[in-house]
């Protein structure tokens, strides 16, 4: 912990208290950096041994310091975040490095995000004493990639009040996103991983990966939050250099972020919403095929919704089984193939 205050500048559907909080944590390149989040809790006395905590891990907000969810009134989640609350549940809300603070954001690195998320816990724990000890980690679309790169950095920690991850929508590994879907349709975050890229490997040099259609959505990032202005215009190959994946630091970056080279710590709860109209499997179902092989355990539910991004909302009564399930110490259960 750096400083922690009490907040009211919240706006959310529960009855609640807020710290914010400044913690350290570790920059994508490994060096010590300053992190800020926010810490929600339920008002009223906590249970025995404390409130359990839900450690969120956000969705894709940008990756200028003007994008952390703490600078909103609603924290990007706020209905989604008052439900838990309402359900007697504290949430650890960071904000990932860079994003509120004066570092430089690495904000598509799986790992970077996920070491934000670990490190926020005993920062929390630190400014709000009512926390317990036990823990979920849960996020949605790049938060779902981030809560897999905590169970999976929990591997090596172990932390025996680390219960599970649930990660709900989206999550696939980017070279898939690039290779499945980059061709055929536009994609608005390529400029972002380049962006990452040269945050993780200064050396980088951007113009290797992108071409001049893209290089000006690039130089906005620093201004906007979100998609980059006209990002999304131009399919990915109008915006990718021919040989762009032979790059040494493109192909180190890749590697690092492919969920399920390494075993996952707990269970995982896995809720998408893909529908691929073309028949191919979609893009979270591969990852947890290989996860799958790895001996991870995971319960997955494929929801189909003609309107993308419902599925954190009709997923509602899976997820509070399933963390709750975790809290009352039962095994977790698993639909992964049994070979």
């Amino acid at each position: 912990m750096i400083r922690s205050e009490p907040a009211d500048e919240y706006s959310l559907s529960a009855d609640f208290s807020a710290f914010r909080i400044l913690y350290h944590s570790r920059s994508a390149g490994g060096q010590d950096v300053a992190a800020s989040g926010v810490v929600l809790v339920p008002d009223g006395t906590p249970p025995a041994g404390g409130w359990p905590v839900i450690a969120w891990a956000h969705g894709f907000s940008g990756a200028a310091r003007q994008c952390a969810p703490s600078l909103l009134r609603n924290l990007y989640y706020g209905p989604f975040l008052s439900m838990y609350l309402n359900l007697g549940y504290a949430v650890v809300a960071t904000d990932y490095t860079g994003l509120g603070t004066g570092s430089r954001s690495a904000a598509m690195d799986i790992q970077s995000d996920a070491t934000d998320v670990i490190d926020s816990i005993p920062a929390a724990r630190a400014s709000v004493p009512q926390l317990g000890r036990k823990w979920v980690a849960m996020g949605p679309s790049l938060g779902a990639n981030v809560t897999i790169g905590v169970a999976e950095m929990e591997g090596g920690i172990r932390d025996p009040d680390y219960l599970g991850s649930v990660a709900i929508s989206g999550m696939a590994d980017w070279k898939d996103a690039y290779e499945q879907r980059g061709k055929a349709q536009s994609f608005g975050m390529i400029e972002f991983v380049a962006y990452s890229i040269k945050t993780l490997y200064p050396a980088f040099k951007v113009e290797d990966m992108l071409t001049e259609k893209a290089l000006p959505a690039y130089h906005q990032i620093d201004e906007n939050c979100s998609s980059t202005g006209n990002a999304a215009e131009f399919p990915a190959s109008d915006k990718l250099k021919e040989d762009w994946k032979n790059n040494k630091y493109v192909e180190e970056f890749l590697s690092r972020n492919m969920l399920g080279q390494k075993p996952a710590y707990g269970p995982l709860l896995v809720i998408s919403d893909e529908a691929d109209p073309a028949g191919l499997p979609s893009m979270t179902e591969q990852t947890v095929a290989r996860m799958c092989k790895r001996g991870d355990r995971i319960q997955f539910y494929k929801f189909s919704d003609p309107q993308p991004g419902l599925v954190i909302g009709d997923s509602v009564r899976d997820q509070m089984a399933w963390i709750g399930a975790r809290f009352a110490g039962r095994s977790a259960s698993s639909n992964c193939p049994s070979s």
